[in-house]
């Protein structure tokens, strides 16, 4: 949701990002041997509602995901490898390398919205989503599927079609599915920055709680009493 509709100058800066992102990354992971030793890894393909947009970082439902599996003693790293503005195919074409370089045991999948607010085909919106579920699965991880819905003032049946694309996918290729990601929200400034888009800080934890009531099941058990989290 970073650009809505995007312009070619908006492109090439994406591209760009995309590949310092990529690289850093890469450096990131290298060097933090502390987070490689917990037990597993959950990636987050996401774009700018999962890449703090507008807010700090910490703030963020990914990192603060991170908290919680500490508090509740899930012995997990995050890996946040969102963009803000990016769509499936960008989020397609930048998986195998995050896939090879976290090794992640679950996927989270949280894309499609600038597809339907660029008016994209939603055919290849959902063969996008397909294509990412099944590479990640082949790497062995298991996938939580996030749902969007778009503005009403896109038009009923492009609306209807994007949001049951989610729905479809989920049934067809039989995995979890959050049915909306804002689930919860006010639209006003509590909840949403002056973008109208963008969640706020304060809107964090209720997209924390919509992502956590599917992912638990996926994790594996907490660990004792006796063994603190690394």
């Amino acid at each position: 949701m970073g650009d809505r509709f995007g312009s070619k100058e908006h492109s090439k800066f994406t591209q760009a990002m995309r590949s310092i992102y990529r690289i850093l990354l890469i450096l990131a992971l290298a060097a933090a041997p502390s987070l490689s030793a917990a037990r597993g890894t959950i990636l987050v393909l996401g774009d700018s509602l999962s890449a703090a947009f507008g807010i700090e970082e910490r703030q963020g439902w990914v990192q603060l995901l991170q908290q919680r599996l500490h508090e509740e003693r899930y012995d997990y790293r995050v890996v946040n490898g969102s963009i803000s503005g990016e769509t499936t195919a960008g989020g397609l074409a930048r998986l195998a390398p995050l896939l090879n370089t976290s090794r992640p045991e679950i996927v989270i999948v949280e894309l499609g919205i600038n597809d339907g607010l660029r008016g994209l085909p939603l055919d290849d919106m959902r063969e996008n989503l397909r294509q990412i579920i099944l590479q990640a699965r082949q790497q062995g991880a298991k996938v939580l599927l996030v749902g969007m819905r778009l503005p009403p003032n896109y038009g009923s049946a492009y609306t209807r079609l994007f949001h049951d694309s989610y729905r479809e996918l989920s049934r067809q290729l039989e995995l979890p599915l959050v049915p909306f990601f804002m689930q919860g929200l006010r639209h006003d400034p509590t909840h949403f920055q002056e973008d109208n888009l963008h969640p706020t800080a304060a809107a964090q934890p209720i997209l924390l709680e919509n992502i956590w009531q599917k992912l638990v099941p996926l994790l594996n058990l907490p660990q004792s009493s006796g063994s603190p989290p690394k």
